[in-house]
């Protein structure tokens, strides 16, 4: 019998049903609203890409053997210096949200549903991932803010055209102005009427402007526009909002006219930028260190040719989490050791050790070990700037559950060893702590 397609590769009206609606509501203040005669916005001629990035702003971050030059590949995972032309998520950002309605239809969900859909869930996710370090505000509308043409007329799809995609941004932000003052909020959403003909539940995306729009003396390089349908895809859009965060796509989007493509071969249920419907969605520790969440000591930077033993914490402990120890009894103080391992094996490349199993946002992970990725610096946005190295490559788990089976069981467990093919590094898993932590060895080739 052939086994289950990945939940990536079903219908999104199937994903849906499988995606629970958020039972809390966002506790968040109303946006201050604009009189009539707010400042006018200055809409200058823009070409909207999602693969065109503002200049690149370097600022000194991460200096040491094993971190990768940033490059100018879209969402470059190098992390020596930080692009400031996207915001860090490294303190508290504000996100306003704002409900576009047009003219071929009249809502039939609340501004306040719509927005229980995504939070407080994103923003816990945020939260559990940072380790507490990030707190990501939001603040909704309260109130559906007309567009003035049908939506039909912007062509809303997936592969949007730069030309309707520019006119629906355009519209957006000139109607949205009277009522926002956009120089008071980091992020900017623009949730349209899920029920509207024209709405494409498939084009979720984040767009980045070459030309940024300006309204109340801000320049918005870049916007997430919401096109889910009520209730929306699971995490989506904590997945669209690393993007503003400048983390790349780590799937694989199959070629036109292969509709049994694999998704998810890169990284499988590993990374919230490889799938949002995975098991263990908990951003990479490289993710992680590259936001700054990860301070430089919990990096171990392994060199030299012997065999270097250490103590990996679990990627999803940290303050506020429990996890089981050893004899399964809880443990507690986890959060401040080690979480990555590094070793280099190119100019432009390196290997990546990190413990995973069922903890924070990891809960329903599939096994527990460590995890081996290799990260290139120099790959672009989905052309697979990640990919995840199968430990047990002739076999698979958790079928029925998880987005690339073969991936499933990737970790390597306790009492195991593997070499990474090609590049000759080893690495043994000695044992778990009374606490929970991993002992490893690893010896670079």
């Amino acid at each position: 019998m052939p086994r289950q397609l990945p939940l990536r590769r079903l219908p999104r009206e199937a994903l849906r049903r499988m995606s629970p609606r958020p039972a809390d509501t966002p506790g968040t203040p109303r946006p201050r609203l604009r009189s009539t005669a707010a400042v006018c916005t200055t809409m200058s001629a823009l070409a909207a890409t999602s693969l065109v990035t503002a200049p690149s702003v370097a600022e000194p971050f991460s200096p040491t053997p094993c971190a990768l030059q940033r490059t100018d590949a879209h969402h470059s995972e190098g992390l020596d210096t930080w692009n400031a032309a996207y915001p860090r998520p490294a303190r508290s950002l504000d996100a306003v949200m704002v409900f576009l309605s047009f003219p071929d239809s009249r809502p039939r969900t609340a501004p306040a549903e719509l927005a229980a859909d995504h939070f407080p869930a994103t923003t816990r996710f945020f939260r559990h991932a940072s380790y507490g370090r990030f707190d990501l505000r939001p603040h909704p509308l309260h109130e559906w803010i007309p567009m003035p043409r049908p939506s039909t007329a912007y062509d809303i799809q997936r592969d949007w055209g730069p030309e309707h995609r520019a006119a629906y941004l355009r519209d957006a932000l000139a109607a949205a102005d009277r009522h926002v003052d956009f120089s008071r909020y980091d992020l900017v959403y623009f949730v349209a009427d899920p029920d509207a003909p024209g709405v494409d539940s498939d084009a979720t995306k984040v767009v980045n402007l070459d030309t940024p729009l300006r309204a109340d003396g801000t320049d918005i390089r870049r916007v997430v526009t919401v096109f889910e349908n009520h209730p929306p895809d699971r995490l989506v859009l904590a997945h669209e909002t690393g993007h503003v965060f400048d983390l790349p796509d780590l799937y694989h989007r199959p070629g036109d006219g292969d509709s049994n493509g694999d998704w998810d071969t890169h990284v499988g249920d590993w990374d919230l930028m490889g799938s949002q419907f995975g098991l263990a969605p908990d951003l990479f520790a490289w993710h992680k260190w590259k936001l700054g969440w990860l301070d430089p000591r919990q990096v171990a930077c392994v060199r030299g040719s012997g065999p270097t033993r250490l103590t990996l914490e679990p990627l999803g402990a940290g303050p506020g989490v429990v996890t089981a120890g050893a004899a399964g009894a809880p443990a507690f103080g986890l959060g401040q050791g080690t979480k990555l391992a590094v070793v280099r094996t190119g100019s432009d490349s390196v290997l990546a050790f990190e413990a995973r199993g069922p903890v924070g946002e990891d809960a329903a992970a599939c096994r527990a070990g460590v995890l081996v990725y290799r990260v290139r610096g120099d790959t672009e946005s989905g052309g697979g700037p990640v990919q995840v190295i199968d430990a047990h490559p002739g076999t698979e788990a958790c079928a029925e559950d998880s987005v690339y089976p073969p991936l499933a069981d990737a970790p390597v467990g306790v009492g195991e060893s593997f070499t990474v093919p090609g590049d000759g590094v080893r690495v043994v898993v000695e044992g778990r702590t009374a606490s929970g932590a991993w002992t490893v060895r690893i010896t670079p080739g």
